[in-house]
């Protein structure tokens, strides 16, 4: 009977000292569902990109990913409070080329969150963007609109998304590199910048093409070339900037994971597993391609890592500060 004693008070001191220990540190991961933010308002690329990664996410998971959209600031509210979330993997957010990147250029000291507040996952779709110009503008091509924004007192206007959007700085580059001479006239997202390029008062936009290619299509807008490294499979006619004379000229929107930096290691090389594993899927490819989206292509295989997105992360940090400086593009 006292062997037996032994053995129950050594069991009951286990079980002590398992009910003291914080339950995430009992449970597997996810052990309830997981909030993926995302930093804008519902519809438009972002949105579409998010939903989709969740619905695929939970699948994977066994876990449903629940969206939360917190629009703020071009995405610094969402993206903050992730930073400040748990670090424990049910906090996620969904971020843009302007979370991860460009809005440390153009926001500078008055930016809520650091670099290494945010964990990189991986990198879900690159968008490319598509530089356009109302149907009226004696322009169709590269060449044609640089030569008319040179020869025009005050050049051309063009519009983008909001200060701080890809298609902002993306055009800013596209200044800097050809010489062109346009002013921008930023707006409150791609509707209603898209809706006064129709109505041609105003010359020039550049958009994502998922929100701008239905109009391409129905012949509202005139595509004059695409942003990527290669032609883009929805608007194949249309040419790259390099290949109308903008040599080395890339660049594209993104949209990727990050978590808060101090998740546990194997929550975040599961989530990166995951992560990969649904940019390649082809449920998921099936509804971005269509739209003029691309599989990541960080890895040799076309794929992604937390590794390799933090790498490209770098990199994109490094590209648009540059422009953001030469430009003086700069949110006031």
């Amino acid at each position: 009977m006292e062997g037996l004693s032994r053995r129950a008070a050594t069991a009951l001191a286990f079980a002590g000292l398992a009910a003291s220990r914080p339950a995430s540190a009992q449970e597997a991961w996810p052990s309830r569902p997981v909030r993926l933010v995302i930093p804008f308002t519902p519809a438009g690329t972002t949105d579409l990109v998010g939903r989709l990664a969740a619905e695929r996410l939970s699948a994977r998971l066994g876990q449903q990913v629940v969206v939360e959209n917190r629009p703020g600031a071009g995405g610094n509210v969402g993206a903050e409070s992730v930073a400040r979330a748990e670090a424990d993997g049910h906090t996620l957010l969904l971020t843009t080329i302007g979370t991860g990147a460009i809005n440390f250029a153009v926001y500078g000291d008055k930016m809520p969150y650091k670099p290494s507040d945010l964990a990189a996952v991986g990198l879900l779709v690159k968008v490319p963007n598509v530089l356009m110009v109302a149907n009226g503008l004696p322009a169709r091509t590269v060449g044609e609109l640089v030569a008319l924004s040179k020869s025009r007192p005050g050049g051309l206007n063009y519009g983008s998304a909001g200060i701080g959007s890809s298609p902002h700085v993306c055009t800013e580059l596209f200044n800097i590199m050809t010489g062109a001479r346009m002013t921008h006239v930023p707006y409150r997202g791609s509707a209603p910048m898209l809706t006064e390029l129709m109505a041609e008062r105003l010359e020039v936009g550049m958009d994502n093409i998922p929100s701008s290619l239905a109009f391409i299509k129905e012949g509202k807008l005139r595509a004059v070339a695409t942003t990527g490294a290669k032609r883009s499979p929805v608007l194949p006619e249309v040419p790259t900037l390099d290949e109308a004379g903008v040599k080395g000229f890339e660049a594209t929107a993104w949209f990727g994971v990050l978590a808060p930096d101090g998740t546990p290691r194997a929550v975040m090389e599961r989530l990166g597993r995951e992560v990969d594993a649904v940019a390649r899927e082809p449920a998921f490819r099936a509804r971005i391609e269509p739209l003029g989206g691309d599989l990541p292509g960080l890895k040799p295989d076309g794929g992604t890592s937390p590794e390799t997105f933090e790498a490209f992360l770098a990199a994109e940090r490094r590209k648009w500060l540059e422009v953001a400086q030469r430009s003086g593009a700069k949110v006031e």
